[in-house]
């Protein structure tokens, strides 16, 4: 049974996005980031062996650019003439609005993943974007598939029971955290937040309980003190795409499945969700406590400082709520004696902090405008002017 036309994503040539210059050079970095050949010859080799007898279906599921990135890599491994391994089909959640605003005239533009998979010339009726992994539209064209493995990377959906039952060797996820610390929706965000010196990313099946399926793979590595949200959660999908391609074999065999360790449920940590209500920075915490929030919440949601303006010209303070962009930490506790005063020194601004300790700011973005060091700003008002946190 085929899916309906409210699962498929489906596109006339007409229709068809065209390829930006930006796309274009999007397509040539991920390129770059780990498929050439030469790269990636181990653990090709090993994937080569594992689908030398048969054609082994895949359907991957995922949604934004960090997983575009990981659906690019496994395509060009399919595509090479000694592997018997297929791509049968991508799913991702539907399009939905871009931009300031969230609005977009006429249709929504397609995820990365979707957007990706048309560029790769993949069928039109095998790129599908369901609502809810429980459609029954849905389910029944992936039966109708009968894929050997699903592979999820931030697809974004709740998989429920009849979806899991359908592939026969399973459904395994590419985890940004050391598994069973930081399951759930920001494993990423929330390491970074709580200043974490060791991270890593995980490869493990997936089960009805969120994150807790077992153990294929896991990879650790050292957290850089300045490293931002973005930044590393495309490290840590990189790193989890080599492992995906690694441990393929036995995951198509069924050894993998044999293999995997439970998940040690007493160290099991919840990454919740990051809210934009999270956004605002607490001077009166420690220099580091902030530093790691404002690049744990780097892109979205981003972190706001809350600022009184007084001019020397006026009797009221003015009120800013800044968007605080890129820090750092230069004294530690005790550096200086605290206050709410901000300093500002050529182009940054020093904040001391509630327990003395200071941290720099380096790059902020005033409401309605373009990102800029904190000096730019305060140069924009053309008046003398004393700042303070509140």
């Amino acid at each position: 049974m085929a899916p309906t036309s409210s699962v498929v994503v489906s596109f006339r040539s007409q229709d068809r996005p065209t390829r930006s210059s930006k796309q274009h050079r999007t397509m040539r970095t991920a390129a770059a980031s780990g498929v050439r050949l030469g790269r990636l010859r181990a653990t090709r080799n090993a994937f080569f062996t594992c689908c030398a007898s048969q054609k082994h279906r895949l359907v991957f599921l995922g949604t934004p650019d960090v997983a575009a990135s990981i659906l690019q890599q496994l395509h060009d491994a399919c595509a090479l003439p000694t592997s018997s391994c297929e791509i049968a089909a991508v799913v991702s959640q539907p399009g939905r609005p871009r931009g300031r605003g969230r609005k977009t005239q006429g249709d929504a533009p397609p995820s990365p993943v979707a957007q990706l998979a048309m560029e790769l010339g993949m069928d039109e009726g095998r790129i599908w974007t369901p609502k809810s992994a429980r459609d029954e539209a849905f389910l029944d064209a992936l039966r109708n598939l009968k894929p050997d493995l699903c592979i999820t990377a931030a697809y974004g959906n709740v998989l429920p029971n009849a979806f899991l039952a359908i592939p026969k060797r399973g459904t395994v996820n590419i985890h940004p955290s050391l598994l069973p610390k930081y399951r759930g929706a920001a494993p990423v965000q929330r390491a970074l937040e709580a200043g974490d010196e060791e991270s890593g990313v995980t490869l493990a099946f997936t089960v009805q309980a969120m994150d807790a399926g077992p153990i294929i793979a896991r990879e650790k590595v050292a957290v850089e003190k300045n490293v931002r949200a973005p930044e590393f959660l495309n490290q840590m999908f990189d790193l989890g795409s080599k492992l995906l391609m690694s441990h393929l074999p036995t995951i198509l065999d069924g050894t993998a499945a044999e293999n995997a360790m439970p998940q040690d449920e007493e160290q099991a940590t919840h990454a919740k969700k990051v809210t934009k209500e999270e956004a605002l920075l607490d001077f009166a915490q420690s220099a580091e406590k902030v530093h790691n929030k404002v690049r744990a919440f780097a892109g979205w949601p981003g972190t706001v400082a809350n600022l009184a303006v007084h001019h020397q010209d006026r009797d009221e303070d003015t009120k800013v709520l800044l968007k605080v962009e890129t820090t750092k930490v230069l004294g530690e506790a005790g550096a200086q004696t605290a206050t709410t005063r901000v300093e500002v020194d050529g182009d940054s601004m020093r904040v001391v902090c509630g327990d003395g300790s200071i941290i720099e700011l380096l790059e902020v973005k005033p409401p309605g405008k373009r990102s800029m060091t904190p000096g730019a700003w305060v140069r924009g008002f053309r008046t003398k002017c004393n700042i303070r946190w509140v």
